[in-house]
């Protein structure tokens, strides 16, 4: 039997499996409906996506990752193992080695956790390593240089601010800001300006859809649909371009913020290198329109969006996997 190599990109939002030789196989959401009386698995990934928001009482849709780390062990692992057996590994494979990606910032405790999952989906060998790091070379960023490569990858839970050199983080910050915070401060804005609740599919299809964070069109208009929270009743409104930003404006700056406290604790040459160079975004929150350009304004740096940002990490983890060498060191 042939023992393949998978990379797993475990985000809050999305898990993203590579097989080497393969490439990526599966891109499904986090989520895994259960239900509530007798802990039976209903669906997974995208069939139970579906359900957010719309079960009957005793289903539950839980999203086990919470800010880039498991906050349901027992559901991640039943999440895992239904991943690698939709991309029939275990059938195919006898015990591959398996790379986990995780935020710069989790304790040891939770990558003991994130490789007890894995070791029991039966994987031979189980490396982890740092998001900001994999996104980068999942970039096409030579990291293995003396000379200092910026990433910033902002996923589901977390955003991952680091810079790279000579293989290693020099510098780095991960914040609990990211695109799951940025549906909920649409969430609360409409609810608060408008008393209109609405639901985290909306909030994330006008975060995607509509917002701009960097002049904003005033203009620009959208309705939006949820319950009236004095009525009781199904209501729209329509919201412009320019309250997205609004909304946004406070988990943007926290970024910012994050960004700039990265930068400061960095050494004179690599800052330069940086400043010639640029920072590249990665993450869903990379297409997070006017981003870039904010950032670029506010930093007096050059920020550049990474080819296929909502793929870098996993697509990194290819790489990495094809060094197995540098994987071993790393441990």
């Amino acid at each position: 039997m042939l023992s393949r190599d998978i990379g797993i990109d475990l985000g809050t939002a999305n898990v993203l499996i590579h097989i080497k030789g393969k490439g990526i196989v599966l891109n499904e959401p986090s989520i895994v409906a259960i239900d509530t009386e007798t802990r039976k698995v209903i669906a997974v990934g995208t069939e139970a996506n579906e359900m957010l928001g719309r079960t009957p009482g005793k289903v539950k849709a839980i999203k086990p990752m919470k800010d880039g780390v498991i906050a349901d062990f027992e559901i991640t692992e039943i999440m895992l193992n239904a991943f690698i057996k939709k991309i029939k590994a275990k059938k195919l494979f006898s015990r591959p080695r398996i790379l986990i990606c995780c935020p710069t910032n989790i304790t040891q405790v939770e990558k003991n956790a994130i490789k007890e999952a894995a070791e029991r989906t039966g994987a031979r060998k189980v490396y982890i390593e740092e998001e900001p790091k994999v996104a980068a070379v999942g970039a096409g960023m030579d990291i293995s240089e003396p000379t200092a490569n910026m990433v910033i990858d902002i996923g589901g839970g977390t955003t991952d601010i680091a810079i790279l050199s000579l293989n290693g983080i020099v510098s780095s910050e991960s914040i609990k800001v990211a695109g799951n915070v940025m549906d909920q401060e649409i969430i609360k804005y409409i609810k608060s300006k408008y008393k209109l609740l609405i639901g985290e599919k909306t909030a994330e299809e006008i975060k995607i859809n509509f917002a701009n964070v960097f002049k904003p069109d005033k203009r620009k208009k959208l309705e939006v649909r949820g319950r009236n929270l004095i009525t009781g009743l199904p209501d729209s409104i329509e919201i412009t371009q320019d309250e997205t930003e609004e909304a946004l404006r406070e988990s943007v700056q926290k970024i910012i913020k994050g960004t700039t406290n990265v930068l400061e604790d960095t050494p004179p040459e690599l800052s330069a290198d940086i400043y010639g160079k640029g920072i590249i975004l990665t993450g869903g929150g990379a297409l997070l329109t006017g981003l870039s350009e904010l950032l670029e304004e506010t930093l007096n740096v050059p920020v550049l969006t990474a080819e296929s940002p909502l793929t870098c990490v996993v697509e990194g983890t290819g790489v990495l996997l094809d060094n197995i060498k540098l994987l071993e060191e790393d441990q």
